[in-house]
């Protein structure tokens, strides 16, 4: 008489076919962590619908699509798409290879108008929507444009500021004299 099972598994072994639900928590805090609103920052697009000029998420990051081009369908079947972008906040190039039926994720880009009405020295400006609502938390874009707006700002000019935003992020990406 053997003194094992049938599957080799011990004589004591049970079978147990509970599943458990885990609680999502940060393992050190223990804290919960939900989303604020319910527009979500991305949506799906077939790569084959994808357009130069348009938007795509290459590597998690928002870029503008500045190439498109697509290969003939080869010996296993799938068209490909090879795009290149430039990501709209740091301004590097990048690139991605994607089958033509594939999804990949667009962002949500909005772009704002808001007044300029301080910069102050830590580099943040203070901006006004078209609401009067005030907005502290954007610094003075670094380069060419940074600059551009701090001279005509200082030159005692009233400007409007172009602010994009995708994926939780906000930049200040263009500056026009407000002639309001």
């Amino acid at each position: 008489v053997s003194t094992q099972s049938t599957w080799g598994l011990g004589t004591g072994f049970k079978p147990v076919f509970a599943c458990s639900v885990l609680d999502m928590a940060d393992e050190e805090t223990g804290e919960y962590h939900t989303a604020s609103s319910g527009a979500s920052a991305t949506y799906p697009m077939q790569c084959g619908a994808l357009k130069k000029n348009g938007y795509v998420c290459i590597k998690g990051r928002p870029c503008k699509i500045v190439d498109y081009s697509t290969s003939k369908t080869g010996k296993h079947g799938h068209a490909k798409a090879h795009i290149v972008g430039i990501d709209i906040f740091t301004g590097k190039k990048l690139e991605e290879l994607c089958p033509t039926t594939h999804n990949m994720d667009v962002p949500n880009v909005s772009r704002t108008e808001y007044q300029l009405i301080d910069i102050q020295p830590d580099g943040f400006v203070s901006l006004l929507d078209s609401n009067s609502d005030p907005k502290d938390d954007i610094k003075l874009p670094e380069g060419e444009i940074g600059a551009q707006i701090k001279t005509q700002f200082d030159g005692g000019k009233e400007l409007i500021v172009s602010v994009i935003k995708a994926m939780g992020e906000e930049a200040i990406v263009g500056c026009k004299e407000n002639t309001s």
